[in-house]
């Protein structure tokens, strides 16, 4: 028997999304699929000057998922055989003066060395800025409608110093899901967008989800995503930054998409659907400092609960959940909104919130730590 979202009663959840509210997210959004049927719901506000609610068929900015969408055209190129994951990335990208060993594989989980060019964060605690990221306060917000090309920033990347040598440390890097970008495009001989459609977007039907390159809106619905910044002399200014340019995040978090589109594509993803089960079995092996696949996290949810498989993003007022059992069976997407600022202050508040998320969905005895 199958059941509507109105039909299934969920007060647990309810509870946890609308706390989540009194945390500090101003809109919420969330998706399960379990044996129990599929429920949805969602608190806050659309927008702040404004009491809707945020629709729960809405559009986000998915950040970091982009990744995982990313790594599987990879592979699906990989299984067409037009890509070779350990093969030095340098043979697909000559004119970047790439270190030769590194390979796509390296690419896909962060074991490149390769400098984050939106700012790498070091053991010791300091911070080396690279372009005006989020992290940058008003200049952020002052050049967010600037367009960035993929190899410029990459360039930006491969002038600083490398943070290890190839292949011998795990270190999460945005410059990595550039170069899939590149590689994909020299490789195909077509955009990113395009093959993205062609690979996955077509075959699962996913009318929800965009690459928008340098487009600057989000189709309706959507909630709205924030900003605060501090003025000479200390005034807090906040902004609607719901349209930017996400060409300044490239392919390391710059896709759009909805809950209904993220169940659908991990379930499927999971499932064995795109990818034959030996590719789907590399991209799951998780490297042992960070759990990191190719694209995807893989953790423990704790002794009763088994591991997930999943990726989270936030970028700049928007963010978006993906867990899901390694059969494909179990779901979670979220869709949140919030006030972002140049401290990352919302960071531990999303880690806790989705935590507690997890551990209702998944019945964790362990938290499970986001990224």
């Amino acid at each position: 028997m199958s059941f509507t979202p109105s039909e299934i009663s969920r007060p647990e959840l309810q509870k946890i999304i609308d706390g989540m509210i009194d945390l500090g997210f101003t809109g919420v959004v969330v998706r399960v699929h379990d044996e129990r049927g599929l429920w949805e719901g969602s608190a806050g506000l659309r927008r702040l000057d404004e009491t809707a609610k945020p629709p729960t068929d809405g559009h986000i900015r998915i950040g970091s998922n982009t990744k995982t969408f990313a790594a599987t055209a990879t592979l699906r190129l990989v299984a067409e055989g037009a890509i070779d994951l350990d093969a030095p990335a340098a043979e697909y990208l000559p004119n970047l003066g790439l270190n030769l060993g590194i390979t796509v594989r390296m690419l896909l989980q962060h074991t490149s060395g390769i400098f984050n060019f939106t700012g790498e964060y070091y053991e010791d605690g300091t911070f080396a800025p690279g372009i005006p990221a989020t992290t940058a306060g008003r200049e952020w917000v002052d050049n967010r409608f600037h367009t960035y090309r993929p190899e410029e920033v990459v360039r930006l990347a491969l002038s600083k110093p490398s943070r290890f040598e190839p292949g011998t440390d795990w270190s999460y890097s945005n410059t990595n899901y550039v170069l899939v970008r590149l590689l994909i495009e020299n490789v195909t001989g077509d955009s990113l967008a395009n093959e993205m459609q062609r690979l996955v977007l077509g075959p699962l039907g996913l009318t929800g989800t965009s690459l928008p390159e340098t487009e600057t809106g989000l189709a309706e619905p959507h909630a709205h995503g924030y900003y605060r910044y501090e003025e000479d002399g200390g005034q807090k200014m906040v902004v609607d930054v719901t349209r930017q340019n996400p060409s300044w995040i490239s392919t390391g978090g710059d896709m759009i998409s909805t809950t209904h589109d993220l169940h659908t594509f991990i379930s499927s993803l999971t499932g064995g659907k795109l990818l034959p089960a030996p590719l789907l079995a590399e991209m799951c092996r998780p490297h042992p400092k960070a759990g990191y696949g190719l694209g995807v996290f893989i953790q423990d949810v704790g002794p009763d609960a088994g591991k997930v498989i999943t990726h989270n993003g936030g970028v700049a007022g928007h963010a978006a959940l993906m867990y899901c059992t390694p059969d494909g069976t179990r779901t979670l997407t979220a869709a949140l909104n919030y006030v972002d600022d140049a401290a990352l202050s919302m960071a531990q508040v999303f880690q806790q919130a989705t935590q507690a998320l997890v551990r209702e969905v998944f019945g964790a005895n362990e938290s499970v730590r986001p990224r």
